[in-house]
């Protein structure tokens, strides 16, 4: 059976970062940095996804399509490992949530501290009942509601991560 190299490859590093990701969740929980508390824009996943799509890419366009790459190819590619990194991140995130019972409680003590130290300004800014609807809703939170919120964040990120990767490692033929 003959796959294409852009499937196989980026089913392979996708598979490795998902791996990866998960540990690293873990890793930051055990040394008492909270791995939902990072803000998204310091969220390791961009370094981390930046990688291996850029290694994914590279491999692709460098020994399978001698030299190029088109930036659709890409982003289907840059896809792939970030839907599939995203995804066995965020199951292994369920099931160490499910399994961690002290997770969900330790997420729920911090962010109502991290909310509290809202000024009236910034509450003004997100809107009094918007704050206080997210606020009251917070000893509510489930794994299955963190696990959502970090794979569309994942997503998001990736989603971002491929853009730029897929026009910095593409390569058209010359004309």
């Amino acid at each position: 059976m003959n796959r294409s190299p852009l499937l196989k490859i980026s089913v392979r590093y996708g598979l490795v970062a998902g791996v990866l990701t998960f540990i690293l969740l873990v890793a930051l929980y055990y040394i008492g940095r909270h791995p939902l508390m990072i803000a998204p824009y310091l969220d390791f996943r961009i370094l981390l996804y930046g990688i291996f799509i850029f290694f994914s890419l590279k491999e692709i366009r460098d020994y399978y399509q001698n030299g190029e790459l088109y930036f659709w190819q890409g982003m289907i590619g840059g896809g792939i490992v970030v839907l599939l990194a995203d995804s066995i991140s965020s199951v292994g995130l369920t099931a160490f949530g499910s399994f961690e019972k002290d997770f969900i409680a330790s997420y729920v003590k911090l962010m109502s501290q991290y909310l509290n130290t809202f000024s009236k300004e910034d509450i003004e800014r997100i809107g009094k009942e918007v704050f206080e609807r997210n606020l009251n809703q917070l000893p509510t939170t489930n794994i299955s509601v963190l696990a959502m919120t970090y794979f569309v964040q994942g997503l998001a990120i990736g989603f971002f991560v491929s853009i730029i990767l897929s026009v910095i490692v593409r390569r058209q033929p010359k004309n």
